[in-house]
């Protein structure tokens, strides 16, 4: 009951966040940094707890197996820590972080989908945590757009990252530990999203680098 009771809560401040990027007319940029960063950070508390749900019954699947090297979106040349990221230009950060979220709108399709027939206890509420992931990656991803349109062309560029996977298994521990896998990445991936939409806000709001 207090699982589904968080869950309940995580639902309905993602849904504020969601509708307040419905209009952004006169917004300006450092309310929709604001909203972009608080977005992101519910979107990887959300990861976070569908990779605990998941280890729950089958800890050893997939933490062992997963390498960050194998993740589909590793090939982006990425800030490898917060020092990194301050030192890179704003609309390159953003694409960056474009990039990222959209590489991820075939993989969590996946996940939705197996994550209706996956083999394990908690399969209702993995379900249902992966198509609110879904919709929330989708809500971030509109609120970015608007933040590229805002601040010009040069944030609009973005970098193609394919995924070719249409399946993650036949068997139940291929299917386990693919999900786990899959899920793993997006989890590495959300929390770089995360961060370089907060560096992007501190900067806007001309804070001092120390204190992003």
């Amino acid at each position: 009951m207090a699982r589904r009771s968080q869950s309940t809560r995580l639902h309905l401040a993602v849904t504020v966040l969601m509708c307040a990027f419905v209009s952004t007319d006169g917004v300006d940029m450092n309310d929709l940094l604001e909203r972009a960063s608080q977005l992101s950070d519910k979107l990887h508390s959300l990861s976070t707890s569908l990779t605990n749900d998941l280890d729950s019954h089958f800890p050893p699947i997939g933490g062992k197996m997963m390498r960050p090297s194998m993740c589909h979106t590793s090939s982006l040349q990425i800030p490898n820590d917060k020092d990194q990221a301050l030192r890179v230009p704003e609309n390159e950060l953003l694409s960056l972080a474009r990039s990222l979220l959209l590489a991820w709108s075939d993989p969590l399709a996946l996940l939705s989908t197996e994550s209706t027939t996956l083999p394990h206890p908690e399969r209702s509420n993995i379900n249902s945590k992966t198509k609110e992931l879904q919709d929330h990656t989708n809500s971030l991803g509109a609120g970015l757009e608007r933040l590229a349109f805002k601040m010009g062309p040069s944030s609009e560029a973005l970098s193609s990252l394919p995924f070719y996977n249409n399946n993650l298994g036949q068997d139940k521990i291929s299917r386990l530990a693919n999900f786990h896998f899959l899920l793993s990445c997006f989890r590495r991936d959300s929390h770089k999203i995360d961060s370089f939409l907060k560096v992007l806000r501190c900067r806007a709001a001309k804070m001092r680098p120390e204190m992003c």
